[in-house]
This record gives C-alpha cells, sequence and structure tokens, in this order.
C-alpha cells in the first residue's frame, strides 16, 4: 500500500432498489468533480431498478464499464453527456460482508444513501446488516459519521415514518428526494440536482448543482 492509498478516507456512496437511480448518478459525478474519493456498493434490488429505468446492466464483473456507461448518461437517458473519470472509485459487491467498510476501522468520511428504499430504511434503522450496503450504514451511525438517507417513497407510511425517525434519533440525516422549483428548473436533469446538491450540502461537499435561494423573490422564473 502506497502513501497516497494510506492516507484515502472515501465517501461510501450505497445505491439501494428505490425509483430515482439518476440522483445517485448525480451524487457520484459531483462527489468525483469536487475531489472526493468514493467507496461504491449498489445493492442487487438496484440493479434491477437501474435496468428498468435506464436499461443498463450493473455486473461486478464489468462494474467500471457499466459505471462509466451509467454516470456518462444524462437524466433524460441520453448518452455521453457527461465525462466521467473513475480513478477515485473503489467498488464493493453487496454481498462481500467481510469489505472495508463493513468494519469501524475501515477510514471513511461517512456514507450517502441515493436513493434509500423504505426496506433498505427499514434495515438500517432495525441494525439488520443483511448485506454490505445496511451493514456499511450501521458501521457509520456507530462510529459517529455522517449518515444521509435519501428516501424515495410515496406516500410514506407510518411504519417507515417511524424507521426514519429512529435514523434521525440515531444521527442519521434525512433528505427526501423531493425536488424544488424555486431553482429556476428548465430540465429533468435540473430537478435531479436539486435532490443530489442537497444531499452533498447535508455533509458540506462543495458543488454547483443548483441556484441557491438569494432572498429574492422571481428569480426562479427568470432565464439566463
Amino acid at each position: 500500500m502506497n502513501a497516497g492509498e494510506s492516507q484515502r478516507a472515501p465517501w461510501i456512496v450505497g445505491v439501494s432498489g428505490a425509483s430515482g437511480t439518476p440522483y445517485a448518478a448525480a451524487v457520484l459525478r459531483a462527489l468525483l468533480d469536487a475531489g472526493e474519493s468514493v467507496d461504491l456498493v449498489v445493492s442487487r434490488a438496484s440493479r434491477l431498478t437501474l435496468l428498468d429505468e435506464t436499461g443498463l446492466s450493473f455486473r461486478d464483473a464489468h462494474w467500471r464499464d457499466d459505471l462509466r456507461e451509467w454516470l456518462s448518461r444524462g437524466a433524460d437517458g441520453k448518452p455521453d453527456t457527461f465525462a466521467v473519470r473513475l480513478d477515485r472509485v473503489r467498488h464493493w459487491s453487496a454481498g462481500d460482508l467481510a469489505a472495508g467498510p463493513s468494519s469501524g476501522s475501515y477510514p471513511a468520511k461517512g456514507m450517502l444513501i441515493v436513493p434509500a428504499s423504505t426496506a433498505c430504511v427499514a434495515g438500517v434503522a432495525l441494525g439488520l446488516s443483511k448485506d454490505l450496503l445496511q451493514r456499511a450504514a450501521s458501521v457509520t451511525l456507530k462510529e459517529g459519521r455522517p449518515l444521509v438517507v435519501a428516501v424515495r417513497e410515496a406516500p410514506l407510511g407510518g411504519q417507515t415514518l417511524r424507521h426514519l425517525v429512529s435514523l434521525d434519533d440515531a444521527g442519521a440525516t434525512v433528505v427526501p428526494a423531493s425536488p424544488a422549483f424555486y431553482a429556476g428548473a428548465t430540465h429533468i436533469q435540473d430537478l435531479v440536482d436539486f435532490v443530489a446538491g442537497r444531499v452533498l450540502d447535508a455533509v458540506g461537499v462543495p458543488h454547483t448543482l443548483y441556484r441557491r435561494w438569494a432572498g429574492e423573490l422571481g428569480g426562479g422564473s427568470r432565464t439566463t
């Protein structure tokens, strides 16, 4: 292990099976654009969602090629919309419970679950650790590191609401995948980027994904 690798402290990004894979792509691109390192965990259920929403596969044996194709697409599905570099990304299989992020001694800045399904929310709130995504989230909480849960479901039932309160009590930040319109969105990518930006705001990662509120009414209706 070289000195650079020993000092590496990534953000762990977990992608669960909820609808909203464009949110995950936007967060991943923004983290890399900000110069951050990323450890990626893509759940088995999320691979089905990715295939359904984009037509793309995510395979452990070909994760780099599959991730590059995914991240290069815009939220509208248009290929080659974004340039992507993956030199700061490390991928861990969701079934690998001996992976680095499964241990509290593994250096990490925190974890972002984008999007978070209700099943994922329940598993993390109850400490089930049924796969690496849930285990890494539990480790993040017990180590007192930032955990952001971008829940994507409508409507929210009572059980899920109670699980979200439990996560909040445990120190997690709950960020509903709920786009706002004051930023002057003109494209589906703008709405996706707003949610991704709020996820990154929660952990203090700088970005330029959306126009921030400046206290001036009507700003979102202007085109520049």
